[in-house]
């Protein structure tokens, strides 16, 4: 009798896979063909897009990565706080924000490092970090893996990476899926807001 339910067990969970992946395409398939203003809003909002092309343009960030990370920080939630004291749409850390505006790279005058949870500010704060980020790296991806763990974890997969496939050398399973995530995110950011996230 147990002999009997572990094989259907298993039968289900190797079939789950398959389920789930049928349901994937069959979403995408049904995506593609939606009118693309139905698409943005219903699976592709955007919420202050202006406030996002102004801070993207200052800081010579793509909009596009910007968007991408708060829906993946955050999905757009501007209360969200994480257990680990990350706040706002870009779940900045408050010590990260003080470091980005003691470096001189936020107008610290009309944006507060202390107010993070006011979205404009934490867009300020969050889309100047991934423009220090840039400075240090020069690899999207590297970018994307420092804005979630950190500068130094990348700074080590560099170098084990050792002119091998950057990914590969990823220690943190987080941090492969978030990179995944905002990768995806930005392709498909790009494509139903190609000019902007404000234009459209």
């Amino acid at each position: 009798m147990a002999d009997t339910r572990n094989a259907h067990f298993w039968r289900w969970y190797r079939t789950l896979p398959i389920v789930l992946m049928t349901a994937m395409l069959a979403l995408t398939l049904v995506v593609d063909v939606l009118p693309t203003e139905m698409v943005r809003h219903v699976f592709f909002p955007v919420s202050y897009a202006e406030r996002i092309d102004d801070a993207a343009a200052r800081h010579g960030v793509d909009p596009h990565l910007v968007a991408a990370v708060i829906r993946c920080e955050s999905g757009w939630n501007e209360t969200a706080q994480s257990g680990a004291g990350a706040v706002g749409l870009m779940q900045l850390m408050p010590e990260t924000a003080k470091n980005v505006a003691g470096l001189g790279l936020v107008d610290t005058n009309t944006y507060d490092p202390n107010r993070l949870t006011d979205a404009v500010t934490n867009i300020e704060y969050g889309t100047a970090y991934l423009a220090y980020l840039g400075s240090q790296f020069s690899d999207s991806d590297e970018i994307i893996c420092a804005y979630n763990a950190g500068i130094g974890a990348v700074q080590g997969w560099q170098q084990n990476a050792a002119g091998g496939e950057f990914r590969d050398a990823i220690a943190y399973p987080e941090t492969r899926e978030y990179l995944n995530s905002v990768n995806e995110a930005i392709r498909q950011y790009t494509k139903y807001y190609p000019n902007g996230m404000s234009v459209v």
